[in-house]
């Protein structure tokens, strides 16, 4: 995990980045524990980036590249969930 710390005006925010792997049986799962969250999540290969919490958006993703979260936040579960997709 690479963990960004960003300075917006005065405030810092904490910007978190998994690299994952997952298969097309995986994105129900993953949207519904991204849903979940009440901040916003982003998955990315490449240059094409969709909201995490978008079932059609995630189904649209390569899933034999190395997909990309990027979030600002913090849930106990979804960090769970997402260690079991993490890649080394």
């Amino acid at each position: 995990m690479i963990t960004l710390l960003i300075m917006c005006g005065k405030e810092a925010v904490i910007m978190r980045e998994r690299k994952i792997k997952m298969t097309p049986a995986d994105v129900q799962n993953f949207v519904n524990e991204a849903s979940k969250c009440d901040f916003d999540i982003d998955i990315s290969y490449n240059h094409y980036t969709v909201d995490a919490k978008s079932i059609i958006g995630v189904m649209g993703l390569d899933f034999r590249s190395i997909l990309t979260l990027q979030y600002a936040g913090y849930n106990d579960e979804f960090e769970s969930y997402v260690s079991g997709l993490a890649i080394a």
